[in-house]
């Protein structure tokens, strides 16, 4: 019998998002929207509205879907907003941010990345998301500032560099700590280099590329 995915996509929003306190309604709208299962490897489509990380390749994962749901309501995007997303992966997260902002730029290090989200994001009639490929923790650089920036790997700290992107009053929201116990928080520059610090949930992601713990050295 053939799945039906949009009875699927709805089920998701009330029994996966709603549940986990995902109650802002454009987040909702949204994700109830975009088609998740044309973002997933053709292997996991019938897995696209689990409660599950899905395998991407190169040992990264699609977030679940309630993690999804909290980190895009946490960003509290204005539809003026510009936002900068640091691991495109499946590209399933730019079409949800570029549906509540004016603009998302999306780097990933990876190329296949980069190449299969932007066929992705077409096919969807996305226009207003940029993709550039690129190693975001300590080379790319971008040319603005971000009204947002959300990342969608681990990091054992965050950059310093990151915080340096966001306009006064940008949010941030990034994983970050030791696995596998991480937290994502959201970081808000307060202005003059002042950043208000919240702690929104635990999780335990894979972290990105030249983001993981230093080496433990045991004797």
């Amino acid at each position: 019998m053939a799945m039906n995915f949009e009875q699927s996509r709805q089920s998701m929003v009330e029994s996966q998002l709603r549940p986990w306190e995902v109650l802002d309604g454009r987040v909702l709208e949204v994700l109830g929207r975009v088609r998740r299962e044309d973002f997933v490897a053709a292997a996991h489509r019938q897995l696209a509205f689990a409660d599950l990380c899905l395998p991407l390749g190169h040992g990264e994962v699609m977030m679940k879907p309630v993690v999804e749901g909290r980190v895009l309501q946490a960003l509290d995007l204005l539809p003026g907003d510009h936002v900068l997303e640091i691991g495109t992966g499946s590209g399933f997260l730019t079409a949800c941010l570029a549906g509540l902002s004016a603009q998302v730029t999306s780097v990933d290090i990876h190329a296949d990345f980069t190449a299969s989200a932007g066929l992705r994001l077409h096919a969807a009639g996305i226009g207003n998301a940029t993709l550039r490929t690129g190693e975001a923790v300590s080379e790319w650089q971008p040319s603005g500032l971000f009204d947002a920036l959300v990342v969608t790997g681990a990091v054992f700290a965050v950059p310093p560099r990151w915080l340096a992107w966001l306009k006064p009053g940008g949010r941030m929201v990034v994983v970050r700590g030791q696995s596998p116990v991480q937290h994502a928080t959201l970081l808000t520059h307060e202005g003059g280099g002042r950043y208000r610090e919240e702690i929104l949930f635990e999780t335990d992601l894979p972290y990105l590329t030249h983001a993981e713990p230093p080496p433990r050295f045991v004797f």
